[in-house]
C-alpha cells in the first residue's frame, strides 16, 4: 500500500510539474472587464486584522437579503442575479476569509465557525438585525451554522434574525455529499502539495464537470475565477479552506439538526444534474427536512444561479411572496 502510495504522489508531482513547465511564460491572468468593475466597486471592513472584501447596495428602505458564496470560489458568482434583486432588496454580500477579494492568511486554521462569524461581524458593521440568506454550496453550511445559533437565542450584544433562507445546491448532508477527486485530494495527508501544484489547467478540468452538459462556463468565466483564486497565492490554500469536508460530519447533527428544527422558513433550489449535491441531496432533504419545499431544476449542474439565474430569481421570488 505504501509502495502504491508513493508511485501515486510520484506520478502527481511528474504530471503537475509538466503543466507547470508546459505554461511558463504565459503572462498573469487579468480580470475580465465585468470583474474589474465589480473589484473597483468593493469595500473592505476589518475582522481581527484581515480586510474583508464586501459589496452593499446601501437601501436603507429594502429587505436585506445576504448572500453566501460556496468553495472554491466568490461573492462574483451572484452577479447574474445581483441587478435584477437590488431593485427589490438591499444586498450585501462578501469574500470569505481565504476566498476572492480578502485577504488569504497562510498561518490560519480556517473554519465554517469563524466564516459566520465574519458575516455575523459585516450585518453589525452594517447595523443590521434583519436578514434573508441566500446561500450555496459552502455557504449552505456557513447559514446552517448562522441558523443554529439564531435557534439557540444566542445571548450577545448583537442578536440577528434570520427570516427566511434559501439553499442552493451543497453538501447540506455529508453523507449524501460526492467530493470531486480533487477535493479528496485536498483534504488528504498530501493536500498541501496538491495545492502547491495547482494550475488554471487542473483547475478548468476539475471545475467544469459539476455543471450541466449545456450550462459550462465560458472561457472568461473561467478566467476570472481563476484569477480570483489566485490573488494573494489562495490556490495554494485550498488544502486549507477544503477542511470544512470533515467539518460536516464532526459538527453534522448541530447543522443538519439546525434546518431541522428551525421555524425561519427554509426552500431548496437544487440543479438535479449536479454530480457533487444533486438528486442524492435532494432526496435526503426530503427524507430529513419536516414539511420540505424544494425545486428541482432539470439539467443544471451545481450551480444555478449561474446556469440558470432566471429560474433562480423566478423561484426565490416566488418563494418570498409566498411568505
Amino acid at each position: 500500500m505504501k509502495k502504491i502510495g508513493a508511485i501515486f504522489v510520484g506520478v502527481l508531482i511528474i504530471t503537475a510539474s509538466i503543466v507547470f513547465i508546459s505554461n511558463a511564460g504565459i503572462p498573469e491572468l487579468e480580470a475580465g472587464s465585468e470583474l474589474q468593475v465589480w473589484e473597483g466597486s468593493a469595500q473592505t471592513f476589518d475582522f481581527k486584522g484581515y480586510k474583508i472584501s464586501y459589496h452593499d447596495t446601501k437601501d436603507p428602505s429594502k429587505e436585506v437579503v445576504l448572500l453566501i458564496h460556496g468553495f472554491p470560489t466568490a461573492s462574483w458568482d451572484w452577479r447574474f442575479i445581483w441587478s435584477e434583486l437590488r431593485g427589490q432588496y438591499r444586498l450585501i454580500t462578501l469574500d470569505m476569509l481565504g476566498f476572492g477579494l480578502s485577504d488569504k492568511p497562510r498561518d490560519k486554521m480556517y473554519s465554517i465557525y469563524e466564516q459566520a462569524d465574519i458575516q455575523e461581524a459585516l450585518l453589525k458593521h452594517l447595523a443590521i438585525k434583519n436578514v434573508n440568506i441566500l446561500a450555496h454550496d459552502y455557504g449552505d453550511i456557513v447559514a446552517q451554522e448562522m441558523v443554529a445559533r439564531f435557534n439557540e437565542r444566542k445571548k450577545n450584544d448583537y442578536q440577528i434574525h434570520i427570516k427566511s433562507l434559501v439553499l442552493l445546491n451543497g453538501g447540506i448532508f455529508p453523507e449524501q455529499h460526492e467530493a470531486r477527486i480533487i477535493q479528496t485530494l485536498l483534504n488528504s495527508s498530501i493536500g498541501s502539495l496538491v495545492s502547491a501544484l495547482s494550475t488554471q489547467q487542473i483547475f478548468n478540468k476539475s471545475f467544469t464537470p459539476v455543471f450541466g452538459e449545456e450550462t459550462k462556463p465560458t472561457e472568461q468565466e473561467l478566467d476570472d475565477l481563476w484569477y480570483l483564486i489566485t490573488r494573494q497565492n489562495g490556490h495554494q490554500l485550498s488544502h486549507k479552506l477544503v477542511h470544512y469536508l470533515d467539518d460536516r460530519f464532526q459538527y453534522r447533527e448541530r447543522w443538519v439538526g439546525a434546518l431541522q428544527l428551525t421555524e425561519v422558513p427554509i426552500l431548496l433550489i437544487d440543479g438535479i444534474s449536479d454530480p457533487v449535491a444533486g438528486k442524492k441531496t435532494v432526496e435526503r432533504y426530503i427524507e430529513l427536512i419536516p414539511n420540505p419545499n424544494v425545486v428541482e431544476l432539470e439539467n443544471i449542474g451545481h450551480y444555478p444561479h449561474i446556469e440558470s439565474p432566471e429560474k433562480v430569481l423566478k423561484h426565490y421570488r416566488g418563494f418570498k411572496r409566498s411568505l
